[in-house]
């Protein structure tokens, strides 16, 4: 096919979706279009005029859609050229015919850190609980347990209350693009409970477990507490290099939304990758969501899970982050063939959520209270980075800033990470190195900022002394 012809398929007839909200429409059946090849890689798509004229919409909801396309890696806008498909499709990730849509089903029986303080400048990755709602938090706990008889606090549970896992399972199909049900939910206590079982349930002692380099501490130690092999991989500005995953290995754990610690998106063509991969080494992959809520600048990827075709994917999540730390509720959303035997791997362990905070939560999540708190919780976030941002010197480095907890601040030449964590101890900063994350690779010195548990004012103040350091060093 010549690169500058649109192919016939491009003449897309008017989607469905565009009467329930016509930009969310027009990027859903872009994408699909894109995923199930009828837009080919390398294809133009038609101009916004055109495509407006035959859909009925304005230039500017297709713009909209369009731009969202070209941030997540679908397409690509070069000037004079249009906008062309530039992600790479294998076959086994062609959408399934609409015939086999998954429909609901009744949900079967189930089978019988040291934390760190909060407002301690710059301490990463730790939410603000003053943002939290208590008083609405324990009007859903009195109503989910007044709505509920003796029995259901009787009943034995092992993956969770059904109702709260069919509440997470709507809002993982209205916010992440997962197409799941509550069955394949398991209620947690959060991500590290989630990957303890992962290790316990699939690892071997010499099985090798991948991991991201620099990467989360504690999926490392975990995995090696299972007595797996570490293969460390490294991360580029796509994410995980994929084309270092070794087929002999059992897992790869992955955090596709915001790369922790430095904070990139795994592309499209890297997920896709990565899939793949999984799929030819009869491999697992475990994605960490752990804070994809919290993106400032575009909207987030769909989930890797919603492009997992070959049901390879355990997608992990906890709302410890979003909601607060003390909460311990979490979950993972895992493929059928695993299910069952990580449940055992639960009940022998004895760890589970207790069913008044499960009840509470469930109640959160229907009545609109924790999408409300995330737009909240978003909008402070987001004006405590920027004004964080605005401290620091013109000429400083900052990388992962547009989504997260979290940025990577890079020093100057010649700082050691090690000197300046001491320098702003001594000023009452707690400063991470970048070092500390890293396995294998070197990387430039720099220092991880958590900034979303500080107040404005705090930030301003702690800023200021940041930046003096800067300037010193």
């Amino acid at each position: 096919m010549s690169r500058g012809k649109a192919p016939s398929a491009l003449d897309l007839p008017r989607p469905d979706s565009l009467d329930a909200g016509k930009q969310q429409g027009a990027y859903d059946a872009l994408r699909a279009a894109i995923l199930d090849r009828q837009l080919p890689a390398g294809s133009r798509l038609p101009s916004t005029r055109s495509l407006a004229e035959r859909w009925l919409v304005s230039r500017g909801t297709l713009e909209a859609a369009f731009d969202r396309l070209h941030s997540e890696g679908y397409v690509q806008r070069v000037a004079g050229s249009g906008t062309r498909v530039c992600a790479v499709i294998p076959e086994q990730f062609i959408a399934a015919p609409v015939a086999s849509v998954m429909v609901r089903r009744p949900v079967e029986p189930d089978p019988p850190s040291a934390g760190v303080q909060s407002h301690v400048p710059f301490v990463a990755r730790r939410p603000d609980a003053s943002l939290f709602d208590l008083k609405a938090w324990a009007r859903c706990i009195s109503r989910g347990l007044l709505a509920v008889g003796p029995g259901v606090l009787e009943a034995n549970h092992p993956a969770g209350l059904p109702d709260l896992r069919e509440h997470i399972a709507d809002y993982l199909r209205s916010y992440r693009g997962l197409r799941c049900e509550a069955d394949e939910v398991i209620i947690t206590t959060g991500i590290r409970h989630a990957l303890d079982l992962i290790a316990r349930t699939l690892l071997k002692p010499g099985e090798t477990a991948c991991v991201e380099d620099p990467g989360y501490l504690p999926a490392r130690r975990l995995f090696a507490l299972a007595g797996a092999q570490i293969h460390a991989i490294p991360v580029t500005a796509e994410g995980l290099d994929t084309a270092r995953l070794p087929e002999t290995a059992r897992l790869a754990y992955v955090t596709p939304a915001h790369q922790a610690p430095l904070g990139m998106t795994l592309s499209v063509s890297r997920r896709l990758a990565l899939l793949d991969w999984a799929a030819r080494a009869d491999a697992w992959v475990v994605e960490d969501d752990y804070d994809s809520e919290y993106n400032y600048n575009t909207a987030p990827l769909a989930a890797l899970k919603s492009l997992d075709h070959a049901d390879r994917v355990i997608h992990c999540g906890s709302f410890n982050k979003n909601l607060f730390p003390g909460l311990r509720v979490g979950f993972m959303v895992v493929p059928k063939a695993l299910r069952r035997s990580l449940l055992r791997t639960l009940q022998l362990t004895g760890h589970s959520v207790g069913a008044s905070d499960q009840l509470g939560l469930a109640e959160f999540l229907r009545s609109g209270a924790f999408v409300r708190h995330l737009r909240a919780s978003r909008q402070a976030y987001e004006a405590r980075r920027d004004a964080l941002l605005a401290c620091l010197p013109h000429n400083c480095a900052v990388s992962g800033q547009q989504a997260g907890l979290h940025f990577v601040l890079w020093l100057p030449p010649g700082v050691t990470e090690g000197d300046f964590c001491e320098r702003a101890a001594a000023v009452g900063l707690t400063l991470q190195p970048l070092g500390k994350f890293c396995a294998q690779v070197t990387l430039a010195p720099a220092v991880i900022i958590g900034y979303t548990a500080l107040t404005l004012a705090q930030i301003r103040y702690h800023g200021r002394v940041l930046t003096q350091l800067l300037i010193a060093a």
